[in-house]
């Protein structure tokens, strides 16, 4: 553990809490990545000193993998993964943030948003969102036009796949490898991207 919630302070969605007695936490220049060092930060990887290199920095923090915000009380919203970040037009973008508006519109379970390769921006959005029960498929452009109020335009997806279930981990995490994979012939033949 790294944060906790305290006690005097309402729930807050996003948030994770406060850095714990003893924990230094501290968000990396640039990429905003929640770096942590602390008595209950392990000191390497076992028999692994090149995997120690890479995700400890020279002074001995941890890099999480977590994209993260501190707001003006000090706690600390994690806004997305490491490895999830892609960019657009010269612009990072977040999946989390545009998962969280497509779970909003109607009809809609879940969703996962992953970067696929782009001829004119680089990298562009693939929404892959489950349907709940009993609602119609959402095709791209509906979800681009109640996206154009809530999202800037280069986080708009370029193109929407309806599925029956996201593929998780043992964890229960979305595996978006299996994603961007599994959906690049699709995306690579559709003339709709732009």
């Amino acid at each position: 553990m790294i944060t906790s919630a305290l006690p005097n302070q309402p729930k807050r969605p996003g948030i994770v809490g406060w850095p714990l007695p003893d924990v230094s936490l501290r968000l990396a220049p640039g990429s905003g990545e929640i770096e942590i060092k602390g008595p209950n930060v392990f000191a390497g990887y076992w028999n692994k000193p090149e995997k120690t290199v890479e995700d400890f920095t020279a002074d001995s923090y941890f890099k999480t993998g977590d994209i993260g915000e501190r707001l003006s009380d000090g706690a600390i919203a994690i806004v997305g993964r490491a490895k999830d970040i892609f960019i657009s037009g010269g612009y990072n973008v977040y999946p989390k943030e545009i998962e969280g508006e497509i779970d909003q519109l109607p009809g809609v379970d879940e969703s996962a948003v992953v970067g696929m390769p782009h001829a004119d921006f680089g990298e562009a959005g693939l929404a892959v969102i489950v349907m709940k029960p009993g609602h119609d498929p959402l095709s791209t452009d509906v979800v681009k036009r109640a996206l154009r109020d809530r999202l800037a335009n280069y986080k708009i997806p370029k193109m929407v796949v309806v599925t029956k279930a996201l593929p998780r981990n043992a964890m229960g995490k979305v595996q978006k490898a299996l994603l961007r994979n599994g959906f690049r012939e699709l995306w690579q033949g559709d003339a709709r991207k732009g």
